[in-house]
């Protein structure tokens, strides 16, 4: 799972509402997968990105390199653009787990894949 795709997800579980996000990271496996720079991708995702999100979970992971916050000027700064295609995109969750902030429930995260499926007793009606 991509840093993009964990910036995305939120906890469904009934009666979480907006409170099921972010989801707390905890990756006990993680690789550096090189994927082709592509800045206009991410000069159209940068806006979508919840900066503080994105912070915490690399905290987690150890990122030094991610900005605290974008930059003036970021879709003209190819250096900005580089480290934030490698926090978003390069850097994946093999194996771990996703914590919904506001029911604890946890949701697997293997071989890269989080599984977010609900049983039918959590699922909002």
């Amino acid at each position: 799972m991509r840093l993009l795709t964990h910036n995305l997800l939120s906890s469904h579980v009934r009666g979480v509402g907006p409170r099921g996000f972010p989801l707390r990271l905890q990756a006990t496996e993680v690789r550096i997968n090189p994927v082709e720079f592509n800045p206009d991708f991410i000069v159209r995702m940068i806006p979508k990105v919840e900066w503080a999100a994105l912070l915490e979970a690399a905290d987690h992971l150890h990122l030094i390199q991610v900005p605290k916050e974008p930059i003036q000027g970021y879709e003209h700064n190819e250096e900005f653009l580089r480290k934030m295609h490698h926090v978003l995109l390069e850097v994946e969750v093999l194996e771990g787990t996703l914590q919904c902030p506001e029911s604890g429930r946890v949701f697997p995260i293997s071989r890269g894949i989080p599984n977010m499926l609900l049983s039918d007793e959590e699922t909002e009606t």
